[in-house]
């Protein structure tokens, strides 16, 4: 393993690896670092606005650089945000690829990098730790850092390690390095958004990518619930991911019997305003429809936890008014003890609003069903509200919300 300083630079272990950024706060105040990606070209900037990679965007579009974690709680007291890459899918342009992290609010909080007690960065290959940088943190006033780069020198990837302070968030450092930021905030939570505006006489082009936008919701048992409005003539594509972390646990529900992958199975129950119910999951091949009834569609089953983009529940927001309300749940396949194991999350993604994210922080081992978030029809808005509630089986889960269907014993 290479430890490099400040300044220092070391080859790659090869073309495909991870990146692991961890840290230990030391102030509260701190709550939250959050660590970016930037694909740029020789002059330093991005050849467009999803070479940015992040909490609200987690993969590039070549899917060379993935975003895989982005504040997991980490062994030892730590937290974690963490990347994949596959140097062969990057675009001929691509020179160099930032790493970065910034304080959430540090200006509010009047809170710096000094306020954290360690930051490393590690580059990593099969498991095992190539080359690590020790940000020296202690007295940097800055919010902002660049922490390393990755550089291709003579036709070789190198990493260099840079922990370059500046000061502003994540945003001022998105705009150095060419990403257009959208200014409007997050929508307030729980409260309901407020009327759209009339439309500007002379809106842009229709082929002009929207901004970035930084925002981000999290919904809490203190602020559960958000209402989102329709910005144009329907919601889209509404996309829920699940995601979780890739360690292995013991085998079998309570954790004996050898050493397995965290297994957590994605799914929702789904009832129309018609009055047909119905569920979505890999149990019994259930995978749903997006374009025809119930206008819901499962993607795939992560069976490893071992995928980037763990699993995905797409909806059909063009048929939004067909729809009454959605419960969407998790349960743990095979391979873990219990919930705080998975550091799962899931985020709610719906065009033109903020990602929205519900933690599966608490949870008993005895209970291996969770509901996460309810999405209910309310008026034509997306009324989304935080449940993370726990129970037996599906079944169970059923019977709470009074869904009404008759279950019998599935597999995949």
């Amino acid at each position: 393993m290479t430890a490099l300083t400040m300044g220092g630079n070391a080859p790659l272990p090869g073309e495909d690896f991870e990146i692991s950024v961890r840290w230990n706060l030391k102030s509260s105040s701190v709550d939250e670092i959050d660590v970016s990606a930037f694909v740029l070209t020789a002059a330093g900037k991005v050849a467009g606005d999803d070479d940015m990679i992040f909490y609200g965007q987690r993969a590039d579009k070549s899917g060379s650089v993935r975003m895989t974690e982005t504040n997991r709680a980490a062994p030892g007291g730590t937290n974690e945000a963490s990347f994949e890459f596959d140097l062969r899918r990057l675009p001929a342009a691509a020179e160099k690829i930032a790493i970065t992290g910034t304080i959430n609010d540090a200006q509010a909080k009047r809170v710096s990098f000094t306020d954290v007690a360690s930051l490393v960065v590690s580059v990593i290959r099969s498991g095992t730790s190539a080359v690590t940088f020790d940000v020296p943190v202690t007295g940097m006033t800055e919010a902002a850092l660049i922490l390393g780069e990755l550089y291709k020198r003579s036709g070789q990837w190198k990493f260099r390690a840079v922990g370059q302070g500046f000061n502003g968030g994540l945003k001022p450092l998105a705009e150095g390095f060419g990403v257009k930021i959208d200014d409007a905030p997050a929508a307030a939570v729980p409260s309901r958004p407020t009327p759209a505006p009339p439309p500007a006489p002379a809106p842009p082009p229709a082929s002009a990518a929207p901004p970035v936008s930084l925002s981000k919701v999290t919904l809490t048992k203190a602020q559960p619930k958000i209402s989102l409005a329709k910005k144009g003539a329907s919601f889209g594509e509404i996309k829920i991911n699940l995601n979780w972390n890739k360690r292995k646990s013991g085998g079998g529900w309570f954790g004996g019997g050898g050493s397995k992958n965290i297994d957590l199975d994605l799914g929702c129950l789904f009832e129309m305003k018609d009055g047909s119910i119905g569920a979505v999951q890999a149990l019994g091949n259930a995978f749903g429809n997006f374009d025809h009834a119930p206008f819901i569609r499962l993607m795939s089953d992560d069976r490893t936890g071992a995928s980037a983009d763990g699993e995905w529940v797409r909806i059909n927001g063009s048929r939004w008014n067909d729809i009454r309300r959605i419960i969407i749940y998790t349960f743990i396949y095979e391979g873990v003890a219990n919930w705080t194991q998975t550091d799962g999350v899931v985020t709610v993604y719906v065009p033109d609003n903020a990602p929205i994210e519900v933690k599966l922080d608490e949870g008993a081992s005895d209970k291996r069903n969770c509901g996460i978030v309810l999405l209910e029809n309310v008026g034509g808005e997306i009324s989304v509200r935080r449940e993370v509630r726990y129970f037996r089986s599906t079944e169970e889960l059923d019977r709470h919300y009074a869904w009404g269907l008759r279950w019998t014993a599935g597999r995949k």
